[in-house]
């Protein structure tokens, strides 16, 4: 039995732990917080439960077909909750709130009432949106690559044209729509990505099927119960996690990684190490100079996605005018993302998200209390001091008051925590500060840097840092990528379920 380190409880780390006990490893997690989860952490207060990161369950099938792969159904560990309405948006500077609710019979009105003539341009749009949503399951998600050579061949160029990967998500759009407000709605996903819809290839159009035809859900009892689930299935494997067990060191011998150095001093030793930890971190902090495939200038022209500013408060009262998922659109679209990549400043006019997972779920919150999650896309380069965050905290909350209708908003705040760029920092080796890593500009779509070290042949990389990139399930997608690199899996699509790769996976 070969023994296998991961770096990093994140998403990616703990589903890549549960692939390889599956597949007969014998598996270690170090973790240097305290709880397992990376990003898609929690933390309880005062009778409130907030999760810290991530707050969407999208992509059900990925889900579907990664717990299959462990021989699982999702319903047996996670109880999930379709969302009506999916979401809810404001217009600032118009009296206009709509909410978008996955079912084309009362969006298509919506959108028809938006922008008169756009309902059947929407159904036409999301049938390309879903065929080439398969294109990108089939031939590249789920496909580990080399270089620009593997994009070489016919039939790679021909399905490559067909996602519009050299064409911005802005322009594309604007093909099909022509108010502010619609294209709005179809542009905003990309934040998820950590980007901008004029410096995003198209193909990530793709968004709007996995939003409008999938649906939005959520798990009862939180996002962490996501990552409570990944550690029940590693540890049905074998798997052992290790919390408050930062790793200071990769040690390597020759071309390969032969284990790990603790803080502490401790030694472990391994046959294979990945590494979920922050990519920039792993290259420049714990590896050899010599063994660096991605040293230090080569990230000075990496393009980060954003970074935010958050805040998590608990408020006295119910607050109907929210649903669970709520996003303010600022008016200066164009300006808003410049502010984010071009320019770097605090925002005027901020594009913003309210969570209040208690309008779902009673649980994360005290009777007669709303829990909220408010977070602002901020450029990750910017100054923070304590006078900083003090502004822009009481900016925030005057936005949240007035775009959401909750005027009395500070005088209900009973908890209140922030979280900006210095944490994201200091608890995750975040670059930057940027919350998600890497933005999904064209460049960094096509040349996201590979899952395999070019100098360990024994060091892997998982997580939103490499391919396939960022969001819960495209981690998952992650981590399945690094079991086709270790089995020697070379095909363009997911795993067979069950996979033809020995008993390992096979159930």
């Amino acid at each position: 039995m070969s023994a296998a380190i991961v770096i990093g409880g994140g998403i990616g780390g703990l589903a890549s732990a549960a692939l390889l006990a599956k597949q007969g490893h014998d598996v270690t997690v170090l973790e240097k917080n305290q709880l397992v989860g990376g990003r898609a952490n929690y933390f309880e207060a005062d009778g409130f439960r907030f999760d810290m990161g991530p707050s969407w369950y999208l992509m059900p099938d990925i889900f579907e077909h990664f717990f299959a792969l462990l021989g699982e159904r999702v319903e047996d560990h996670l109880d999930l909750i379709r969302l009506d309405p999916s979401y809810r948006i404001t217009f600032r500077g118009t009296d206009q709130v709509v909410d978008m609710t996955s079912d084309l019979t009362r969006d298509v009105p919506t959108f028809e009432r938006l922008e008169p003539g756009s309902g059947q341009a929407l159904r036409d749009y999301l049938d390309r949106a879903e065929a080439q949503y398969q294109v990108a399951i089939d031939r590249f998600m789920y496909r580990n690559t080399n270089g620009l050579l593997d994009f070489f061949d016919v039939q790679t160029a021909r399905q490559a044209r067909q996602l519009h990967v050299f064409e911005n998500m802005h322009d594309y759009i604007s093909r099909s729509f022509t108010t502010d407000a619609v294209r709005k709605i179809l542009e905003y996903q990309l934040v998820f990505l950590g980007s901008s819809p004029f410096n995003t290839p198209a193909l990530y159009n793709i968004l709007s099927h996995i939003d409008f035809n999938l649906g939005v859900f959520y798990p009862r009892g939180g996002i962490y119960s996501i990552v409570q689930a990944l550690v029940r299935l590693g540890q049905q494997h074998g798997v052992t996690h290790r919390t408050e067990a930062p790793v200071a060191e990769i040690l390597t011998a020759g071309r390969r990684a032969t284990g790990v150095r603790l803080a502490s001093g401790e030694e472990l030793r391994a046959d294979l190490v990945i590494s979920n930890a922050d990519m920039h971190h792993t290259e420049t902090e714990l590896l050899p100079t010599a063994a660096r495939s991605h040293p230090e200038r080569s990230w000075k022209r990496k393009v980060l996605a954003p970074s935010a500013f958050i805040l998590y408060l608990g408020v006295r009262g119910r607050l109907p005018q929210l649903t669970h998922h709520n996003l303010a659109f600022g008016q200066d679209w164009r300006a808003a993302f410049a502010d984010l990549f071009d320019r770097p400043a605090w925002p005027d006019d901020p594009s913003y998200y309210v969570c209040a997972p208690s309008r779902t779920d009673p649980t994360t919150a005290p009777a007669d209390r709303e829990n909220l999650f408010v977070l602002v896309p901020l450029a990750p380069s910017l100054s923070m001091t304590d006078a900083d965050i003090a502004r822009y905290r009481q900016r925030t909350l005057e936005l949240v008051a007035r775009d959401f209708d909750v005027p009395d908003l500070q005088d209900r705040i009973v908890f209140e925590r922030s979280y900006t760029s210095r944490d994201f920092t200091a608890d995750y080796h975040a670059y930057g500060g940027s919350a998600l890593g890497l933005a999904h500009t064209t460049k960094q779509t096509i040349f996201r840097p590979r899952n395999v070290s070019r100098k360990l042949t024994n060091l892997y990389y998982v997580g939103a840092g490499t391919n396939p990139g960022i969001g819960m399930p495209i981690c998952l997608i992650s981590a399945e990528l690094v079991l086709k690199r270790i089995i020697g899996d070379r095909s363009p699509g997911p795993l067979p379920v069950p996979a033809a790769i020995g008993d390992g996976l096979g159930g």
